[in-house]
């Protein structure tokens, strides 16, 4: 078990891990698929490994299914040295699956199965909280705050973090498939906005939240509230923009030949997370932010040129290749 002491910069990961089934042939419709690879996935698993990748220390707080697929979710964890005291497993219920469409431009279609899959069974009671507790940073998603019981689990992990005095980051990963609707989806992902110190979010996820053109700043800025320290929106390959209370500005992105792009936000947010980690004056830095944004930039573009997440994260010798290639 990968253990983390005290000091060492821990990263704690809230949420989901599951499996995704992506068409070994890119471009074709699931029903059109003659077969499918197998690829860990679910965005703060993702995350965690990313962290450990790139160097920092990380912990996965989920539920999986006693099963197969459960094991062998569990087991890619240990061994890319993420933390799993906070794994369980559920007797009752499978370890969920998504079925992943690549269209011809590398982006996704999801078909999900989980009804209720073990990670959406995962209790409050259940909670290692000392592990959040022993966090620097809490990260989360929302496909968590989707049922009960997980979402009174992620409540009750959030607020623990929030009173130890644990820097909270947001990546709302928008699924729609998996909401009761898009009204829903919009409800759940901003009934819990306020509470994070850092939020991620995509230019299309900016558009849905705020139903509105999401290259114009007022409308990027109508998400932001008193209390936030940084909020950051990924503008695809074209890098992304940020806004702090004092500074806001762009980093633009690395031109790489896009295969998929599952995990690309993943790899940004667990690169960054690890820099915050390391030094969180970065708030207030312009100039550390944006070498930090650089380099998440980097991991973000690498992560799209292959298929599935995991193996696609990059290490930090493989981004700063990029860096220099670029210059």
């Amino acid at each position: 078990m990968a253990t983390n002491e005290a000091g060492q910069d821990l990263i704690v990961c809230f949420g989901e891990m599951l499996i995704d089934f992506v068409p070994d042939v890119s471009g074709v419709s699931l029903a059109e698929s003659t077969g499918f690879l197998k690829a860990p996935g679910g965005a703060p698993a993702n995350v965690a490994v990313a962290i450990s990748k790139l160097g920092g220390h990380s912990a996965f707080v989920g539920k999986f299914g006693d099963d197969e697929f459960g094991h062998m979710l569990a087991d890619i964890l240990r061994k890319n040295n993420v933390n799993d005291e906070g794994v369980l497993f559920d007797q009752h219920a499978r370890t969920a699956l998504a079925f992943v469409t690549l269209k011809a431009n590398g982006e996704r279609e999801f078909m999900f199965y989980r009804n209720p899959s073990a990670d959406m069974l995962l209790t409050e009671a259940e909670l290692n909280l000392d592990l959040i507790r022993r966090a620097k940073i809490f990260h989360y998603g929302s496909i968590s705050l989707i049922s009960e019981p997980c979402r009174s689990a992620h409540m009750a992990a959030m607020n623990a973090a929030k009173q130890a005095g644990i820097l909270c980051s947001y990546d709302p990963n928008v699924r729609l498939p998996l909401w009761p609707s898009e009204e829903a989806a919009r409800e759940g992902i901003m009934s819990i906005w306020k509470e994070a110190d850092f939020i991620k979010v995509s230019d299309d996820e900016v558009a849905f939240l705020t139903q509105r053109d999401p290259q114009d700043e007022k409308n990027v800025l109508s998400l932001w509230y008193e209390g936030l320290k940084l909020l950051i929106v990924t503008d695809g390959e074209k890098g992304c923009r940020y806004f702090t209370k004092d500074f806001k500005g762009s980093v633009s992105g690395f031109a790489v030949k896009t295969i998929d792009t599952t995990g690309a936000g993943d790899a940004f947010v667990g690169s960054l997370l690890v820099s915050i980690a390391k030094d969180n004056s970065i708030f207030e830095n312009e100039e550390k932010l944006r070498k930090a944004l650089k380099f998440s930039n980097a991991c973000g573009a690498i992560c799209t040129t292959q298929k599935g997440a995991i193996p696609a994260l990059p290490t930090p010798a493989v981004a700063e290749e990029l860096i220099a290639s670029a210059n």
